[in-house]
C-alpha cells in the first residue's frame, strides 16, 4: 500500500501543480481576452465547440484508456493506436473542412464556414500527441505533462492577446487554439521520449478496440450532451446570449474541472494496478471520494457566493447576464468528481460495457430534459441541468452497489458533512454580496472568513483533513539546523 500512496502523492502533487498553472493561466488570458473582446465573440468559438468536440472524441476512440489499463502493454500496442490516430484526425479534419460551409448554414452565420476550416487544424496537431499523453500518464510522469501544458498555454495565450489588441476579433481566439495545439504536440512528443515505429498490428488493434470502442460511444454520448446546450442556445439565441452563457459556464469550469480532472488522471491508473483487489480498490475510491468532495465544495459554495463580484472585478459591468449562469451551472457540476470516479471504478474493472449502458440512460433522460427546457430559455435548461445532475449520480452508482456493494446512500454519507461545511462556512460571504460590499472587499474578506471557519471546522471534525494535512507538511522542505 505504501507504493500506491507514493504514487498518489506524486501524480497527484504534479497533477495539482499542472492543472493549477495552465489554468491560471488560461483564466488569466481568458480575463484579458473578455476584455477585449465583445461577448459575441466568444458565442462564436461555442457555436462550433460540438463539432470539434466530437471529432475529438473519435480521434481518442477510447484506446488511450485501453493502453493505460493494459499491464502487458507492447511496442506493437503504442504504435498501432499512434498510426490508427493520425489516420482518424487526417480523415476528421477534411471531414470538418468539408462539413463547415453547412455548419455555417446551419446557425446562419457565413463567417463561421472559414473559422470553422482553420479551427479543424487542430484535431491533426490532437491526433498525433494522444500516445504521448498516455505513455506520461502510465508513468505518472504529471510533471513533463504540466510542462508542455503550461508552455504551450502561455505562447498561445500572448498570440491570442497580440492579435485581439491589433483588432482580429474572433480570429485571436482561432489563432490561440491552433497555436497551442501545435506546440502541445511538439512538446510532449519531445518530452515522452518514445519514438513510433509506424507497425500497425491487427491483433493488437482487436484487443484495444474490444475495450475502447464502448468507451468511444460513451464518450462520444457525453460530448454530445456537454455541447449540446451551446449549440442550442447558438442556434435559437443570440450569439450574445451564447456569449454570456459560455463566460459564466468557464468561469464554473475552471476550479470544477481541476479537481476533477486533477483527480481522475491520477486515479485511473493507481487504481488500475488494484483492479483484483477489490478490498484495497474501494478502500482507495472512498478516500479519492472524501478528499475530493472535501476541496470541491468549498471551493464551488464560495464561487456561488461570490460570483457577483467575481465577473464585476474581473471581467466588467459588460458581463453582468454572466452571474447567474455561473452560479447555475456550479450548483449543476458541484457533485461530478461523484459522477465521474463511479465510473472509473467500472473502467479500471474492465466493464466499458456498463459504462456504455449508464450512459446511453442517463442521456436519452437528460435530451428529454433539455428539449422540454429550450423553449422556455436559457435559465430553465440550466436549471433541468441541476435536475440531471442529481439523477446521473443516483444512476451511477447503481453498478457501484451492483459490483461492490457501495450503494448511493454510503456514498452520500461520505461526502455530505463537506457539503454542509461549506454552506455553513460561506454564509458570511453570501451575507457581504447581498449588503452590496465593494467587490475586491468581498472576495478578500469573504474567502478568509469561509476558508478560516471551513478549515476550523475540519481541524476538530475530519480524519481525511488531517491526513490531508499532513501529508502537505511531509512534503515541505525541511530547514536545516
Amino acid at each position: 500500500m505504501g507504493d500506491i500512496r507514493n504514487q498518489t502523492i506524486y501524480g497527484l502533487k504534479w497533477s495539482a501543480l499542472e492543472r493549477i498553472s495552465v489554468q491560471g493561466i488560461q483564466f488569466l488570458i481568458g480575463v484579458i481576452l473578455a476584455r477585449l473582446l465583445p461577448p459575441s465573440d466568444f458565442g462564436v468559438i461555442a457555436m462550433l465547440t460540438i463539432f470539434l468536440a466530437i471529432s475529438q472524441t473519435i480521434i481518442d476512440g477510447g484506446f488511450s484508456n485501453a493502453l493505460i489499463r493494459k499491464v502487458d502493454r507492447t511496442e506493437a500496442d503504442y504504435s498501432t493506436v499512434f498510426i490508427f490516430n493520425i489516420v482518424i484526425g487526417i480523415l476528421l479534419c477534411l471531414i470538418v473542412v468539408w462539413a463547415a460551409p453547412y455548419i455555417a448554414a446551419f446557425y446562419e452565420m457565413p463567417q463561421l464556414s472559414s473559422v470553422m476550416k482553420v479551427l479543424a487544424l487542430t484535431l491533426l496537431f490532437n491526433s498525433f500527441s494522444v500516445v504521448f499523453y498516455a505513455i506520461l500518464t502510465i508513468n505518472i510522469d504529471f510533471r513533463s505533462i504540466a510542462i508542455a501544458n503550461f508552455v504551450s498555454a502561455i505562447i498561445s495565450g500572448v498570440i491570442g492577446i497580440v492579435m485581439a489588441y491589433q483588432g482580429w476579433g474572433v480570429w485571436s481566439l482561432v489563432f490561440q487554439s491552433v497555436s497551442r495545439s501545435v506546440i502541445n504536440a511538439l512538446l510532449v512528443a519531445v518530452l515522452a521520449k518514445w519514438r513510433p515505429k509506424f507497425f500497425f498490428s491487427r491483433v493488437s488493434f482487436v484487443e484495444m478496440f474490444s475495450y475502447g470502442s464502448k468507451i468511444l460511444i460513451s464518450s462520444l454520448i457525453n460530448t454530445v450532451y456537454a455541447n449540446l446546450t451551446p449549440m442550442i442556445i447558438g442556434k435559437f439565441y443570440t450569439s450574445k446570449d451564447l456569449g454570456y452563457y459560455d463566460r459564466g459556464r468557464q468561469f464554473g469550469v475552471l476550479p470544477i474541472n481541476y479537481i476533477v480532472q486533477t483527480y481522475e488522471r491520477v486515479t485511473f491508473p493507481i487504481m488500475s494496478q488494484l483492479q483484483n483487489d477489490d478490498t484495497r480498490l474501494i478502500d482507495a475510491y472512498r478516500k479519492y471520494i472524501k478528499s475530493a468532495s472535501l476541496i470541491m465544495f468549498i471551493v464551488v459554495m464560495l464561487i456561488i457566493a461570490l460570483a457577483k463580484p467575481i465577473i464585476l472585478l474581473i471581467l466588467s459591468a459588460k458581463w453582468v447576464e454572466a452571474i447567474i449562469y455561473l452560479q447555475l451551472f456550479c450548483v449543476a457540476e458541484m457533485f461530478n468528481h461523484v459522477t465521474r470516479l463511479n465510473l472509473v471504478l467500472l473502467q479500471v474493472k474492465g466493464r466499458s460495457d456498463l459504462f456504455l449502458r449508464l450512459e446511453v440512460i442517463k442521456k436519452a433522460i437528460s435530451l428529454s430534459m433539455l428539449l422540454c427546457a429550450a423553449p422556455f430559455g436559457i435559465i430553465p435548461i440550466c436549471i433541468s441541468q441541476i435536475l440531471y445532475s442529481q439523477i446521473a449520480m443516483y444512476i451511477n452508482t447503481y453498478y457501484t452497489k451492483k459490483l461492490f456493494g457501495l450503494s448511493y446512500l454510503m456514498q452520500v454519507k461520505d461526502f455530505s458533512k463537506y457539503l454542509i461545511f461549506a454552506v455553513v462556512a460561506c454564509a458570511p460571504a453570501y451575507l457581504m454580496v447581498v449588503f452590496d460590499i465593494p467587490s475586491l472587499l468581498s472576495i478578500i474578506i469573504g474567502s478568509v472568513i469561509a476558508l478560516a471557519l471551513y478549515t476550523k471546522v475540519l481541524l476538530w471534525n475530519d480524519s481525511i483533513f488531517k491526513e490531508m494535512r499532513s501529508v502537505i507538511v511531509a512534503q515541505l522542505p525541511r530547514r536545516k539546523i
